[in-house]
């Protein structure tokens, strides 16, 4: 996105879908959790049924960038709880502490 000539808005996503059970499934199997001990769910919070799939597209960034996903589903969302393991642990460390807070 730094390559462009003029800001533009790009979406960057895999064009894959995963549903927020999986995503919860993958990123507590992960951190050695037990995902239905840790989430509630609240059927007041469902979307309506208005679209099938949320899919995010990707062209733009491909076409302007060449930019293509690389990491998908369960191991993209390994990438996502192993930096977050690390901010903590850095954190809890003292390491790597935040001015802006």
């Amino acid at each position: 996105m730094l390559q462009t000539d003029a800001s533009q808005d790009y979406v960057l996503a895999t064009g894959h879908a995963m549903t927020v059970r999986e995503f919860c499934q993958a990123a507590f199997a992960r951190a050695g959790l037990d995902w239905e001990r840790h989430v509630a769910y609240d059927p007041r919070y469902e979307r309506p049924s208005e679209v099938d799939a949320l899919i995010g597209d990707a062209g733009k960034a491909e076409r302007d960038l060449g930019w293509t996903a690389q990491t998908y589903g369960p191991a993209l969302v390994h990438v996502m709880v192993d930096a977050d393991v690390r901010a903590l642990e850095n954190e809890l460390a003292g390491r790597g502490v935040r001015i802006d807070r």
